[in-house]
């Protein structure tokens, strides 16, 4: 240990440090990594929400949920 002489004076912090440390790594490490949510392969950004939306105001209309009007200034509005 007393090879160690010059750095005494970090002895205190090294724990903090190597707290510090961790943090930052894995901070860097997850920081570009993708959302769960992606886009499936061959999809363009856009229209995965946009058919879904559709699939579920054409299963409300089907069930009865929504009127006719209702359905047709939604589908409007989504662009369908």
């Amino acid at each position: 240990m007393f090879h160690f002489w010059p750095f005494w004076f970090f002895w205190p912090f090294h724990g903090l440090l190597t707290l510090v440390l961790v943090v930052v790594l894995l901070v860097v490490l997850f920081r570009h990594r993708p959302a769960p949510y992606a886009y499936p392969a061959g999809a363009p950004p856009g229209s995965g929400g946009r058919s879904e939306a559709l699939a579920i105001l054409e299963s409300r209309y089907a069930r009865g949920e929504i009127q006719r009007d209702e359905y047709l200034q939604k589908k409007a509005d989504l662009g369908g």
